[in-house]
Protein backbone atom coordinates (compact mmCIF):
# COMPACT_ATOMS: atom_id res chain seq x y z
CA UNK A 1 0.00 0.00 0.00
CA UNK A 2 1.44 3.26 -0.72
CA UNK A 3 -1.40 5.87 -0.35
CA UNK A 4 -5.37 5.34 0.04
CA UNK A 5 -7.73 7.85 0.50
CA UNK A 6 -10.63 7.07 2.88
CA UNK A 7 -13.69 8.60 4.40
CA UNK A 8 -14.18 7.96 8.16
CA UNK A 9 -16.96 5.80 8.34
CA UNK A 10 -18.87 7.11 11.46
CA UNK A 11 -18.99 9.75 9.88
CA UNK A 12 -19.37 9.04 6.33
CA UNK A 13 -22.79 11.44 5.82
CA UNK A 14 -20.66 14.43 6.77
CA UNK A 15 -19.25 16.29 4.08
CA UNK A 16 -17.08 18.71 6.08
CA UNK A 17 -15.03 15.65 8.01
CA UNK A 18 -12.00 15.23 5.14
CA UNK A 19 -11.12 11.96 4.21
CA UNK A 20 -7.83 10.66 5.47
CA UNK A 21 -4.84 9.05 3.95
CA UNK A 22 -3.23 5.66 4.58
CA UNK A 23 -0.03 5.72 3.85
CA UNK A 24 2.91 3.23 3.73
CA UNK A 25 5.76 5.09 2.19
CA UNK A 26 8.96 6.98 4.67
CA UNK A 27 10.88 8.96 2.77
CA UNK A 28 14.72 10.24 3.25
CA UNK A 29 15.48 13.94 1.01
CA UNK A 30 19.50 15.01 1.73
CA UNK A 31 18.56 18.78 0.93
CA UNK A 32 22.07 20.24 2.25
CA UNK A 33 25.78 18.86 3.12
CA UNK A 34 28.93 19.68 3.60
CA UNK A 35 30.66 16.23 3.61
CA UNK A 36 33.80 14.48 2.15
CA UNK A 37 36.55 12.35 2.54
CA UNK A 38 39.25 14.79 1.92
CA UNK A 39 37.71 17.10 4.86
CA UNK A 40 38.36 14.29 7.19
CA UNK A 41 41.64 14.06 5.78
CA UNK A 42 42.04 17.99 6.44
CA UNK A 43 40.62 17.76 9.90
CA UNK A 44 43.22 15.11 10.75
CA UNK A 45 45.74 16.66 9.38
CA UNK A 46 46.13 19.47 10.94
CA UNK A 47 46.76 18.15 14.83
CA UNK A 48 50.07 17.09 13.56
CA UNK A 49 51.08 20.09 10.89
CA UNK A 50 48.96 23.12 11.52
CA UNK A 51 47.42 24.68 8.72
CA UNK A 52 48.03 22.90 5.30
CA UNK A 53 47.29 23.57 1.71
CA UNK A 54 43.95 21.88 0.62
CA UNK A 55 45.50 20.55 -2.51
CA UNK A 56 49.00 18.71 -0.57
CA UNK A 57 49.92 15.11 -0.47
CA UNK A 58 46.07 13.88 -0.92
CA UNK A 59 46.08 11.14 -3.76
CA UNK A 60 43.33 8.74 -3.04
CA UNK A 61 45.50 6.13 -1.50
CA UNK A 62 46.63 8.24 1.55
CA UNK A 63 43.27 9.51 2.09
CA UNK A 64 41.77 5.79 1.74
CA UNK A 65 45.07 4.99 3.97
CA UNK A 66 44.66 7.78 6.53
CA UNK A 67 40.52 7.40 7.07
CA UNK A 68 41.34 3.45 7.70
CA UNK A 69 43.34 4.26 10.39
CA UNK A 70 41.59 6.94 11.72
CA UNK A 71 38.59 4.49 11.84
CA UNK A 72 40.67 1.51 13.46
CA UNK A 73 42.15 3.46 15.92
CA UNK A 74 38.54 5.33 16.72
CA UNK A 75 39.98 8.99 16.34
CA UNK A 76 36.44 10.48 16.15
CA UNK A 77 36.90 14.13 15.69
CA UNK A 78 38.37 14.37 12.49
CA UNK A 79 34.61 13.27 10.79
CA UNK A 80 32.79 15.81 13.12
CA UNK A 81 33.98 18.60 10.45
CA UNK A 82 30.89 18.45 8.30
CA UNK A 83 27.00 18.14 8.02
CA UNK A 84 24.54 16.42 5.95
CA UNK A 85 20.89 17.67 6.56
CA UNK A 86 17.98 15.63 5.97
CA UNK A 87 14.07 16.46 5.20
CA UNK A 88 12.24 13.03 6.70
CA UNK A 89 8.41 12.21 6.33
CA UNK A 90 7.67 9.50 8.67
CA UNK A 91 4.92 8.39 11.63
CA UNK A 92 5.43 10.57 14.77
CA UNK A 93 6.64 6.90 16.58
CA UNK A 94 9.37 6.96 14.27
CA UNK A 95 10.39 10.55 14.64
CA UNK A 96 10.54 9.78 18.10
CA UNK A 97 13.06 7.25 17.75
CA UNK A 98 15.25 9.59 15.80
CA UNK A 99 14.95 12.13 18.29
CA UNK A 100 16.40 9.34 20.59
CA UNK A 101 19.78 10.12 19.02
CA UNK A 102 20.95 13.57 21.10
CA UNK A 103 23.95 14.27 18.95
CA UNK A 104 21.42 15.42 15.92
CA UNK A 105 19.49 19.24 15.57
CA UNK A 106 16.22 19.15 14.85
CA UNK A 107 13.03 21.11 13.35
CA UNK A 108 9.93 19.38 13.21
CA UNK A 109 6.26 20.74 11.78
CA UNK A 110 4.53 21.84 15.05
CA UNK A 111 1.02 21.00 15.51
CA UNK A 112 0.43 24.03 17.30
CA UNK A 113 0.56 26.05 14.64
CA UNK A 114 -0.74 24.53 11.84
CA UNK A 115 -3.25 22.44 11.09
CA UNK A 116 -2.36 18.27 11.14
CA UNK A 117 -3.12 17.00 7.62
CA UNK A 118 -5.27 13.59 7.51
CA UNK A 119 -2.32 11.43 6.38
CA UNK A 120 -1.56 8.13 8.63
CA UNK A 121 0.90 5.32 8.62
CA UNK A 122 -0.07 1.69 8.22
CA UNK A 123 2.62 -1.20 7.30
CA UNK A 124 2.65 -2.82 3.62
CA UNK A 125 1.75 -6.70 3.33
CA UNK A 126 5.84 -7.64 3.60
CA UNK A 127 6.18 -5.93 6.71
CA UNK A 128 7.15 -8.41 9.32
CA UNK A 129 4.56 -8.12 12.20
CA UNK A 130 5.07 -10.26 15.16
CA UNK A 131 8.15 -10.91 17.64
CA UNK A 132 9.16 -14.51 18.27
CA UNK A 133 11.73 -14.86 21.69
CA UNK A 134 12.27 -13.30 24.57
CA UNK A 135 12.84 -9.16 24.91
CA UNK A 136 16.32 -8.20 23.70
CA UNK A 137 16.42 -11.50 22.35
CA UNK A 138 13.69 -11.67 19.37
CA UNK A 139 13.45 -12.26 16.00
CA UNK A 140 10.93 -10.16 13.55
CA UNK A 141 8.42 -13.20 11.85
CA UNK A 142 5.22 -12.86 9.65
CA UNK A 143 1.76 -12.73 11.12
CA UNK A 144 -0.58 -15.01 10.67
CA UNK A 145 -3.38 -15.22 8.05
CA UNK A 146 -5.41 -12.04 8.62
CA UNK A 147 -3.37 -10.38 10.50
CA UNK A 148 -2.00 -7.67 8.05
CA UNK A 149 -6.06 -6.98 6.93
CA UNK A 150 -7.10 -6.89 10.25
CA UNK A 151 -4.77 -4.33 11.33
CA UNK A 152 -5.64 -2.00 8.12
CA UNK A 153 -9.41 -2.45 9.36
CA UNK A 154 -8.49 -1.76 12.49
CA UNK A 155 -5.84 1.45 11.55
CA UNK A 156 -8.81 2.94 9.32
CA UNK A 157 -11.34 2.85 11.70
CA UNK A 158 -9.11 3.99 14.13
CA UNK A 159 -7.23 7.03 12.58
CA UNK A 160 -10.78 7.94 10.84
CA UNK A 161 -12.52 8.56 14.30
CA UNK A 162 -9.52 10.15 15.92
CA UNK A 163 -9.08 12.72 13.07
CA UNK A 164 -12.91 12.93 13.36
CA UNK A 165 -12.29 14.56 16.80
CA UNK A 166 -9.97 16.46 16.11
CA UNK A 167 -11.49 18.05 12.99
CA UNK A 168 -14.84 18.90 14.94
CA UNK A 169 -12.51 20.23 17.92
CA UNK A 170 -10.94 22.82 15.55
CA UNK A 171 -13.98 23.58 13.27
CA UNK A 172 -15.29 24.21 17.33
CA UNK A 173 -12.34 26.77 17.82
CA UNK A 174 -10.21 24.67 19.98
CA UNK A 175 -6.82 25.68 20.17
CA UNK A 176 -4.61 23.60 17.85
CA UNK A 177 -2.36 22.52 20.68
CA UNK A 178 -4.76 21.06 22.66
CA UNK A 179 -6.94 19.39 19.51
CA UNK A 180 -3.73 17.36 18.80
CA UNK A 181 -4.26 15.46 21.69
CA UNK A 182 -6.23 13.01 20.72
CA UNK A 183 -4.40 11.98 17.33
CA UNK A 184 -2.41 8.78 17.01
CA UNK A 185 0.97 8.52 17.25
CA UNK A 186 0.75 6.88 13.42
CA UNK A 187 0.04 10.50 12.78
CA UNK A 188 3.03 11.36 9.62
CA UNK A 189 5.24 14.37 10.49
CA UNK A 190 7.88 16.09 8.41
CA UNK A 191 11.13 17.61 9.69
CA UNK A 192 14.64 18.90 8.85
CA UNK A 193 17.38 16.58 10.51
CA UNK A 194 21.29 17.71 10.42
CA UNK A 195 24.08 15.69 12.16
CA UNK A 196 27.80 14.97 11.20
CA UNK A 197 29.29 11.56 9.94
CA UNK A 198 30.51 10.43 13.28
CA UNK A 199 26.66 11.01 14.32
CA UNK A 200 25.42 9.44 11.55
CA UNK A 201 27.68 6.61 11.89
CA UNK A 202 26.52 5.98 15.60
CA UNK A 203 22.77 6.01 14.75
CA UNK A 204 23.33 3.76 11.87
CA UNK A 205 25.24 1.31 13.70
CA UNK A 206 22.08 0.73 16.12
CA UNK A 207 19.21 1.66 13.47
CA UNK A 208 20.23 -1.32 10.67
CA UNK A 209 20.68 -4.35 10.98
CA UNK A 210 23.48 -6.15 9.69
CA UNK A 211 24.92 -9.81 10.88
CA UNK A 212 28.26 -8.92 10.23
CA UNK A 213 28.81 -6.21 12.67
CA UNK A 214 30.63 -6.04 15.76
CA UNK A 215 27.25 -5.45 17.43
CA UNK A 216 24.18 -6.27 15.27
CA UNK A 217 21.28 -4.47 16.15
CA UNK A 218 17.12 -5.21 15.45
CA UNK A 219 15.77 -1.81 14.98
CA UNK A 220 12.12 -2.01 14.28
CA UNK A 221 11.35 -2.03 10.13
CA UNK A 222 10.08 1.89 10.42
CA UNK A 223 13.49 3.50 11.92
CA UNK A 224 15.79 0.86 9.99
CA UNK A 225 13.80 2.45 6.76
CA UNK A 226 15.08 5.42 7.48
CA UNK A 227 18.11 4.72 8.46
CA UNK A 228 19.21 2.61 5.08
CA UNK A 229 17.88 5.72 3.05
CA UNK A 230 20.58 8.15 5.06
CA UNK A 231 23.23 5.59 4.66
CA UNK A 232 22.76 5.23 1.02
CA UNK A 233 22.79 9.00 0.21
CA UNK A 234 25.79 9.02 2.79
CA UNK A 235 28.07 6.54 1.30
CA UNK A 236 27.75 8.46 -2.12
CA UNK A 237 29.33 11.38 -0.62
CA UNK A 238 32.16 9.76 1.38
CA UNK A 239 32.75 6.12 0.19
CA UNK A 240 36.42 6.04 1.44
CA UNK A 241 34.44 6.84 4.64
CA UNK A 242 31.86 4.42 4.56
CA UNK A 243 34.13 1.84 3.33
CA UNK A 244 36.68 2.07 6.80
CA UNK A 245 33.16 1.54 8.78
CA UNK A 246 31.93 -1.13 7.51
CA UNK A 247 35.39 -2.56 7.66
CA UNK A 248 35.75 -2.02 11.17
CA UNK A 249 32.37 -3.76 12.10
CA UNK A 250 30.21 -0.59 11.35
CA UNK A 251 31.07 1.26 14.81
CA UNK A 252 31.08 4.49 15.86
CA UNK A 253 34.95 5.89 15.91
Amino acid sequence: MTSQLVRPENLADDATTPEIELRSEITVQLVDHQASDLGVVRAARVSTVGEIAHTENNTDGYVQGLIKYLMKARHGSPFEHNYLTFLVSAPIFTVRHMMRHRTWSFNEESARYREVRPVFYVPDAQRLLRQKGKPGHYQYVPGADGDHERLVDIARSTYGAAYAGYHELIERGVAREVARMVLPNATYSSLYATCNARSLMHFLSLRTHREDATYPSHPQHEIAVVAEAMEAQWRQLMPITHAAFESYGRVSP
